[in-house]
């Protein structure tokens, strides 16, 4: 299970809602190993457009899952 998971390609509004790793990153605000690490970790997951193209990533997801504390949540006392 996806923490962030993309909307249906159906739903994505244009093609400016997607970008390569790099464009991921910039949309984040991190380096391009870190999107990698996202994905790998569960984070975040590239789309699935169905026609075997470079991977894309969802560009407004990214960038929600980039505003998330990273760290566990602090515990309510």
């Amino acid at each position: 299970m996806v923490a962030f998971p993309n909307p249906p390609p159906r739903f994505v509004e244009s093609r400016d809602d997607l970008g390569d790793i790099w464009e991921a990153a910039r949309a984040a605000g991190v380096k391009p190993g870190t999107i990698r690490v996202w994905v790998c970790r569960g984070k975040i997951e590239p789309m699935d457009m169905g026609d075997g193209g470079p991977e894309l990533f969802h560009l407004p997801t990214v960038a929600a899952a980039s505003r998330v504390k990273p760290g566990r949540p602090k515990v309510a006392a």
